[in-house]
């Protein structure tokens, strides 16, 4: 069996407020590093990771910030990240969905892959929360039950479970989209196919 066609690159925007912990979010991941520094991420920075489901090897491609139509195009996934300790990052949620789905405009807006992150839950021992693990159960279930995941760049706490559940769903919805996935993927063996009635 070729590895090669089990390779997968997945394209997964992740967009937020300003200093919501996106590009800490991606270093923890794809690093394991977090720094005290906050400096604004310009421009298209974007990040790939490696990771192996159900063998397949799937390379995440993050990219954040909003740059416009191409930016967007071919995503196979969304992530939104909020910061439980401010509300207007949480409020803001609805402008970047939104916005996403306009720019990206994929065929089935309905469908498509979205996962909100409720970042910093460990600011403070959790004493200057502002946003309830309840309150954002209740949007992600507004917008059609969107998977949800409390996390800590600082700490490393969820960010790997949260980016494998993104990579999980956007391989789902990339086998929904692609009706030809399995076709390319599997050939029938030539001996097959001499056999039996060609009509």
């Amino acid at each position: 069996m070729s590895t090669s066609r089990r390779r997968t690159l997945l394209k997964v925007i992740v967009l937020g407020d300003s200093g919501v912990g996106k590009t800490s979010l991606m270093n923890q991941y794809v690093h394991n590093k977090f720094s005290q520094q906050y400096k604004a991420t310009i421009g298209a920075d974007f990040v790939t990771k490696e990771v192996l489901i159900e063998d397949r090897l799937v390379t995440l491609q993050e990219r954040f910030q909003s740059l416009g139509v191409a930016f967007y195009r071919g995503a196979d996934c969304c992530v939104l990240v909020y910061d439980v300790n401010v509300n207007k990052s949480f409020d803001t949620l609805n402008t970047w969905h939104d916005e996403f789905l306009n720019q990206a405009s994929p065929s089935d807006p309905k469908t498509f892959p979205f996962i909100l992150l409720g970042n910093k839950i460990d600011v403070d021992g959790g004493k200057s929360r502002v946003v309830s693990e309840k309150k954002a159960m209740e949007w992600c279930s507004s917008k059609g039950n969107i998977p949800y995941y409390e996390t800590s760049a600082k700490e490393d706490y969820n960010v790997d479970e949260a980016f494998l559940s993104v990579a999980k769903l956007a391989l789902e919805h990339e086998r929904d989209q692609d009706i030809y996935f399995q076709t390319v993927a599997d050939p029938v063996p030539e001996t097959e196919q001499r056999g039996g009635c060609a009509c």
